[in-house]
């Protein structure tokens, strides 16, 4: 979760910062599920951007392991029920 602890700091330390803005937005929008327009990500310097892109990415290995864990509660329910 690099990525994800960078946007933070980044964040935190200029909050002001418009590309920090930004971020932000794109973070609440990911964990919202609400639309995001992806334009908004060019108004970002090129660092910001990969950060964003970095976000992305650890969201969505995320998204996967949260439902491989929601898969493991259901079968464990499931089997339980059969004991």
């Amino acid at each position: 979760m690099n990525a994800i602890k960078a946007a933070r700091r980044f964040i935190e330390a200029d909050s002001d910062n418009e590309s920090a803005k930004i971020l932000a937005r794109l973070v609440l929008a990911l964990e919202s599920e609400r639309s995001f327009e992806l334009v908004t990500l060019y108004g970002l310097d090129y660092k910001s951007f990969q950060l964003a892109i970095e976000i992305l990415q650890e969201w969505r290995l995320d998204r996967y392991y949260a439902s491989k864990s929601k898969l493991y509660d259901i079968s464990l329910q499931v089997d339980e029920l059969e004991s």
